[in-house]
């Protein structure tokens, strides 16, 4: 079963604020979201998978992925 997040839970269960998660929608980079009915909601398994691609081994991971693109 799916389950959905309104935003200030979404940013509590990444550990960032909601305004956080505001800028990261607006800007780019986030977890993808989905806005039912005007609500931003976000699917637990995507924000799994936001935080399982930003996990890195040491800090010249994210050198490497930037070169590589």
């Amino acid at each position: 079963m799916k389950r959905l997040l309104p935003v200030a839970e979404a940013a509590t269960y990444v550990s960032l604020s909601a305004s956080t998660m505001n800028r990261l929608r607006v800007s780019g980079g986030g977890p993808r979201y989905a806005k039912l009915a005007g609500k931003v909601l976000y699917d637990v398994r995507d924000l799994d998978q936001w935080i399982e691609d930003s996990k890195r081994a040491s800090t010249s991971d994210n050198q490497q992925r930037d070169h590589a693109a």
